[in-house]
């Protein structure tokens, strides 16, 4: 809980809901972080719009009780909840023009039903929807009070942007191969059941070990991530993951398992030997062209960036980071990412006993037959965060969600609303 929710309390003088508060605070504050988000809170608070808002806690987020004005205040202010790193923005931004022909009007199908672009937004709790085609902005709209100027939280699109930094390292040589033991880079793992896992497999969440991800579960092993996270200990998120067991062998089975994320992440902070926040600024914010700082949660003070959740960008540089990946990697003319990997990190992949499995390395490709046709491919967070992008058809869509459950809230398909924006705007032959 934040502290200015305990303010809120007293100041409407309920004693009942300033004791809930306090009990709140007390249990939710990671330790340590008391001053460091009071500090960021006075550091932002001059230049970002959103600064001194009422927001929540990092439990209701995953519990889902948010009232829908408290989420949206949340969701874009989470570098307050957990001591958060800093990517740096470009000195020469990426120009991002406004297309000749702008979108004003759209509907589509969903389901055997005509949903007209407005609806889509008001029954998805879209808070902000920036549409790319051939690198200029056909749609850019803001809702709930958000501006350009405002971060939006990535949930488990993170973990794309984490897996292209496994790209980045590769390129460098910083990491060997994808069929390196995780264990070799976290030699803490050695003693665990990752001991013999792949980078590949954690990579597609298929390690076999055990996992269970209910966000609203306080017992799940996604909770206990959480709470790793929130005692701010050094190695503590770690700890969690040494603790599992196998289910399967591995490259058989695929689990959504946002702690293998968190592994990735240990990884890349072993291997590049700096924070993955400073190695995102250097490969790809500053020589892309990012106008905005951006920021990413901590799994303690100095510690390492949470790999499968708390990046919060701006609305435009999310889409920056889709022309980015459409860009085969290129920033200018270095390439960041090895030749082929925007491909091979994004389509579907096959299990060692031959099943296909509808995930990639951290990416969702399509599903449609004509978004697998086009190599489409989406990131993916909860309470409705989107990041697509389509190849063929040269197009990125940006979707910031503020749904108040963390899944289960979107009345629309959103996958049949960029289907249907992919096939108004094809490039044609």
């Amino acid at each position: 809980m934040s502290v200015s929710v305990f303010k809120h309390c007293v100041r409407n003088k309920s004693f009942a809901l300033t004791l809930l508060c306090c009990a709140m605070l007390c249990t939710s504050m990671p330790v340590g972080a008391e001053k460091l988000v009071r500090a960021s809170e006075r550091q932002s608070s001059v230049s970002y719009p959103h600064a001194k808002e009422t927001i929540g806690n990092v439990r209701q987020i995953y519990d889902g009780v948010l009232s829908p004005e408290i989420a949206v205040n949340t969701f874009r202010n989470i570098d307050r909840l957990f001591p958060s790193a800093l990517v740096r923005k470009s000195k020469q931004p990426y120009a991002l023009p406004l297309d000749a022909k702008p979108m004003k009007q759209f509907s589509f199908i969903d389901r055997g039903q005509r949903i007209e672009l407005e609806q889509y937004l008001e029954l998805n709790r879209v808070a902000g929807i920036l549409i790319l085609k051939d690198g200029k902005i056909k749609l850019e709209k803001y809702r709930y009070g958000n501006t350009p100027q405002t971060r939006w939280m990535s949930m488990s699109i993170a973990k794309s942007i984490t897996s292209s930094l496994v790209g980045a390292a590769l390129q460098q040589k910083k990491i060997t191969n994808l069929n390196d033991a995780v264990s070799r880079y976290v030699p803490e793992l050695k003693a665990s059941a990752y001991q013999s896992i792949s980078l590949r497999d954690v990579l597609m969440m298929a390690s076999g070990v055990a996992w269970n991800e209910t966000y609203s579960d306080p017992n799940s092993d996604r909770r206990h991530l959480l709470e790793a996270q929130i005692s701010q200990v050094p190695g503590a998120t770690m700890q969690v993951m040494k603790k599992l067991t196998a289910a399967y062998p591995p490259n058989t089975f695929m689990n959504y398992n946002t702690g293998e994320t968190q592994v990735v992440a240990q990884v890349l902070r072993n291997a590049i030997g700096q924070s993955l926040a400073t190695y995102l600024s250097e490969r790809v914010w500053e020589k892309f062209g990012m106008e905005a700082d951006a920021y990413w949660w901590l799994d303690s003070a100095k510690g390492v960036e949470i790999g499968g959740s708390g990046f919060s960008a701006t609305l435009r540089d999310y889409g920056r980071f889709g022309l980015f990946m459409l860009n085969g990697g290129y920033a200018g003319a270095e390439q960041i990412l090895p030749k082929g990997w925007t491909y091979e990190a994004t389509t579907p992949k096959q299990l060692a006993n031959g099943k296909l499995i509808p995930y990639a390395y951290l990416w969702w490709p399509g599903t449609s037959p004509e978004a697998l046709a086009d190599g489409a491919y989406s990131a993916i967070g909860i309470h409705g965060q989107y990041l697509y992008i389509n190849p063929r058809q040269n197009i990125v869509i940006v979707v910031w969600g503020a749904q108040t459950k963390p899944t289960g809230a979107a009345v629309i398909n959103d996958r049949a609303f960029f289907d249907a924006i992919s096939r108004e705007f094809a490039t044609k032959p």
